[in-house]
């Protein structure tokens, strides 16, 4: 599916939803892509992107910002401890906060630098328990926690458990958030972005309906 498919069916669903135009963010999620597949997204105009590994993100985002100095990268995927300091100097944004020991780590960094990217704390909707995130019965005592911290974070994240219906999750998370006075849900991925989108979310991840397949070899 072309980008400009994807923008097209992500601005029905504003309208549709009866949501500003422009208020999602399409992150297009560029990990395991190949450099070509990438410019050309870029090229055609399109600015944020997701990225699951700090590695990876590092070895070529440098070089698309030295031609494309106004993109974004946020950080989507699982995010070491020791990796941090490496993230918050190459990310805008980390969807990824979800224990307790990152958030001492990104406070600490945060205080060091004066500055801090943009942070979702990421709720593992479904109890699973091999799934990274704050339980839901949780949230409210770590985003104090956080906040005592001198951590802001602006919104939640979730990746609804596979096979599920994600509805269900994507409101579970929108009436976290509301509870909790954040304004950003990064929610929906290419199957389900729509659905996403009418029940609330700022961001949505879309990498297969837009660059295809990955190769994980």
């Amino acid at each position: 599916m072309s980008l400009t498919e994807i923008r097209t069916r992500l601005a029905a669903a504003t309208a549709a939803a009866g949501r500003a135009p422009g208020s999602v963010t399409l992150l297009a999620v560029s990990k395991l892509q190949p450099d070509e597949k990438v410019l050309a997204v870029l090229r055609a105009g399109h600015r944020v992107f997701g990225e699951n590994y700090v590695q990876e993100a590092a070895g070529k985002w440098p070089g698309f910002r030295a031609e494309f100095p106004d993109a974004a990268v946020h950080m989507i995927g699982p995010l070491q401890t020791n990796k941090a300091k490496q993230a918050v100097e190459l990310f805008d944004a980390v969807h990824t906060l979800d224990r307790p020991s990152l958030a001492d780590k990104l406070a600490k960094l945060a205080q060091a630098r004066g500055s801090s990217p943009d942070l979702f704390v990421q709720v593992n909707t479904g109890s699973e328990p091999q799934k990274a995130g704050i339980l839901p019965e949780a949230l409210d005592a770590f985003l104090k926690d956080c906040r005592a911290m001198d951590l802001t974070p602006m919104g939640l994240m979730c990746i609804p458990p596979e096979g599920e219906d994600s509805a269900p999750h994507f409101r579970q998370l929108a009436g976290m958030a509301a509870r909790n006075g954040l304004t950003g849900l990064s929610m929906g991925m290419s199957g389900d972005f729509e659905s996403a989108i009418a029940l609330g979310a700022t961001h949505v991840r879309v990498g297969s309906a837009l660059f295809g397949a990955r190769s994980y070899v």
